[in-house]
């Protein structure tokens, strides 16, 4: 099939209109008239990832991180962006980014799935599009007994999403029920938490003043890493396409996490 009509597939699943304003999901390289029969799906379009899509023939690269976020007035090869940009090109691979869209109609739910948790509500929804059940993260609430502490919680999480560690700020044994997430980078919605009566914020790209700063407010904080929740993008994705588009060959990069502790 042409990549355009697959994108057609992609966007029922992640509409565009749900991405934020600051956003650039889409096609971003390629021509979308090429027949594809191989993609290759990555959470970044790293100089790995396309270097192994290239390697295995693939014409499209899918990813959720877009490539390109803002514009670029040169592309060259002496450049990070500029060379993985070439080398795309060269291998005649189109690239496409879902990304603040897939957050707010698969992301949290899968996340929520993995954790254990009820679906709940979206920790926060665009204006236009209030009423959807759709937006970015989730708040969920445990059942009475099914409360845990801070410490459980977070060892819960370092161990569903297979993670090196999960730190957290609070009270190791704080009883917590009523969670909120934002998978990646969650820095600013303690607001979205605590209206939500939140009494734990799941994230990641956590900073020590930022955390400090939601203690004072009452919020405890486990920072998993941007990468730490995110990176079941793949694995959710290799299963679309094994149900709507079994025809097409999927690669993956073997997502680990970018840094190691020692």
């Amino acid at each position: 099939m042409k990549i355009n009509e697959l994108i057609k597939d992609l966007e029922i699943l992640a509409p565009p209109a749900l991405a934020l304003p600051w956003d650039n999901p889409g096609l971003l390289v390629g021509d979308g008239e090429r027949e594809v029969t191989k993609v290759f799906l990555a959470l970044d379009a790293g100089s790995g990832a396309i270097g192994q899509a290239a390697e295995n023939g693939c014409g499209m690269i899918i990813t959720h991180h877009p490539m390109i976020f803002s514009a670029i007035k040169e592309v060259r090869a002496d450049d990070p962006l500029g060379k993985r940009i070439i080398k795309l090109i060269r291998n005649d691979m189109a690239c496409y980014a879902m990304h603040t869209n897939y957050d707010a109609a698969v992301m949290a739910w899968i996340v929520a799935d993995r954790m254990g948790l009820p679906r709940g509500i979206p920790l926060e929804t665009e204006a236009e599009h209030e009423g959807t059940g759709l937006g970015i993260g989730f708040i969920s609430e445990l059942a009475p007994e099914k409360q845990m502490t801070l410490r459980e919680l977070a060892a819960s999480v370092k161990e569903k999403f297979g993670l090196p560690e999960a730190r957290f700020y609070g009270e190791a044994e704080r009883p917590v029920r009523r969670i909120a997430c934002c998978p990646g980078s969650g820095k600013g919605m303690d607001g979205p938490a605590l209206a939500g009566g939140a009494e734990v914020l799941v994230t990641g790209d956590v900073d020590h003043h930022y955390a400090l700063d939601c203690l004072e407010e009452g919020l405890a904080v486990i920072d998993a890493g941007h990468h730490g929740l995110e990176h079941i993008f793949t694995e959710h994705m290799r299963g679309w396409f094994a149900e709507k588009h079994p025809e097409i060959t999927v690669f993956t990069l073997e997502e680990k996490s970018p840094f190691s502790v020692v």
